[in-house]
């Protein structure tokens, strides 16, 4: 596509604070808008740099900045997403599972509860981590999070499609869930409630026909709702982190060594 598309995609998202539609807009009606320099890096949909995974989306975006390396997108990885509001339940299991994962990347939205436990538990216990933002990644969101807008850089990946001073507008949250999706070849749900930005995760996963594992809650559990509720619609439960360290097929087995020894 050549290095005039990369400048017209640049100065589009500049220009529209990174919203995919307007950038599609622009687009077709063909529009060059200045292309300032800016510090941060970027690799566009017309880059052979870009993140192979991406582009299986119905949406893919044309732009992304980050800071850090870029090359974790293409290594095996698992999504962990889950509540803003976490319980101690979820946040331990997040950690364990973590654990289990140590030769993968775990990607999550940098939000509050889940997220953030899964990156700061993949910094100490896994191959890297991916930090998908909602903002520009000048603009760290939430405040809380701040650590990991300085951390993630150093050795792992930060990711947005919303160029440097673009405010963390609510919508920008479940948009970007598609991102984790793609990059993930398997979604955990560590917690989630009926109505959650999570369940945006999942359909997406869905869509992109990536296996759904999720973490049961007790009856009645108002803080597990939405993880008992996809586990009845047919996601994998998750009984324990070694799980997912095996191959499909010796899940496939270890469910009928269960079927065999079950008594009623």
């Amino acid at each position: 596509f050549g290095e005039d598309m990369r400048k017209q995609i640049l100065g589009l998202a500049l220009r529209y604070q990174g919203e995919w539609e307007k950038i599609t807009e622009g687009l077709k009606r063909g529009e060059k808008p200045p292309c300032p320099a800016i510090a941060v890096p970027y690799v566009t949909w017309a880059d052979a740099e870009y993140p192979a995974l991406l582009r299986q989306l119905r949406f893919p975006p044309w732009i992304l900045f980050y800071q850090g390396n870029l090359a974790l997108a293409d290594l095996p990885a698992t999504g962990i997403v889950g509540s803003r509001r976490a319980c101690r339940y979820g946040l331990t299991m997040t950690e364990r599972c973590c654990g289990a994962l140590k030769d993968e990347v775990i990607v999550s939205g940098l939000a509050l509860g889940i997220d953030g436990a899964a990156h700061r538990a993949a910094l100490r216990l896994c191959r890297g981590t991916i930090g998908i933002a909602g903002c520009g990644l000048d603009r760290p969101y939430p405040a809380y999070n701040r650590d990991l807008y300085t951390e993630l850089p150093k050795a792992n990946l930060l990711l947005s499609e919303y160029p440097p001073q673009t405010p963390p507008l609510k919508h920008h949250f479940p948009w970007r869930n598609r991102l984790i999706a793609a990059l993930s070849d398997r979604i955990v749900v560590m917690q989630a409630g009926f109505h959650s930005g999570t369940m945006l995760t999942v359909n997406e996963a869905i869509e992109l026909n990536r296996e759904v594992w999720c973490l049961p809650y007790p009856a009645m559990n108002k803080e597990g709702e939405g993880c008992n509720l996809l586990i009845s619609q047919g996601a994998e439960i998750l009984m324990e982190p070694s799980q997912l360290t095996r191959t499909p097929q010796e899940r496939r087995q270890a469910c009928k060594n269960r079927v065999k020894t079950m008594k009623f």
